[in-house]
């Protein structure tokens, strides 16, 4: 492969997929797509139909079985380094496959949470492959988030502070607005404060985006039922939320 496009296509929305993203995809010969079994069919699904939508030359698809790794270990770090380095190692094959142009669709915006720039890394650093890549941005979930509830993320002259539920967790609130992603356990319960207030939102862009806002207390019960009920009847669940005093 001489030439590889790591595009960022939104938070799920087709429509949130850039021009540029448009173009570069045009210039591929190969996709490659990390999947997730098959109660995570529809994310592939929706990269392909973005194909479809935008690609009208002849082209290849690489379907990736994401390899499993332990949700809840003690080393953390280590657990998440393995599983990137067993991931790079199938996207080396892969890659190795490709004599032109190939291209990596990631959710959202490759800079934000994910690790795919991670992995061309870890693919260039192992030797056996070489290439050039660029990367396109895309919409990220936290931006979507903020459209679908007509907000602005920050008040006045204060910072906006994005983690994870882990951390959320262990650390807490930051200063001004917490916009919290990858939070499988609801940590907002855990938050103490009866003066927070939430916005949360779920499949963000897609035809069945769930937005649900109010004072912290008064809808976390609810939050947390809706997103159960999500995930059982679809089998997986992407969400996002920002919490701030008022």
């Amino acid at each position: 492969m001489r030439k590889l496009f790591v595009i960022g296509i939104g938070a799920g929305d087709p429509d949130q997929v850039t021009m540029q993203a448009v173009k570069a995809m045009r210039r591929a010969d190969a996709f490659f797509v990390i999947g997730k079994g098959a109660e995570k069919q529809e994310l592939v699904d929706v990269r392909t139909a973005i194909l479809a939508e935008h690609v009208e030359g002849p082209h290849r698809i690489f379907e990736i079985a994401d390899p499993p790794r332990e949700r809840t270990p003690a080393d953390y770090t280590g657990v998440v380094e393995d599983w990137h380095e067993r991931r790079a190692a199938l996207l080396e094959a892969a890659f190795d496959e490709v004599e032109g142009t190939g291209a990596i669709l990631v959710w959202g915006d490759p800079a934000l949470y994910d690790s795919t720039l991670r992995m061309v890394e870890r693919v260039l650093a192992r030797g056996r492959v070489s290439f050039d890549y660029e990367v396109i941005p895309g919409v990220t979930s936290v931006a979507a988030l903020a459209a679908g509830h007509r907000m602005v993320l920050h008040r006045i002259g204060e910072p906006v502070h994005v983690t994870t539920g882990r951390r959320l967790r262990e650390e807490g609130l930051g200063a001004g607005s917490t916009v919290v992603m990858l939070d499988g356990e609801c940590s907002f319960t855990r938050v103490p404060g009866d003066n927070l207030h939430i916005w949360w939102g779920a499949y963000l862009g897609m035809p069945d985006e769930v937005l649900i806002e109010g004072n912290l207390r008064a809808v976390e019960d609810q939050i947390v039922a809706r997103r159960a009920d999500l995930r059982a009847e679809k089998g997986w669940i992407m969400d996002v939320y920002l919490l701030r005093s008022v």
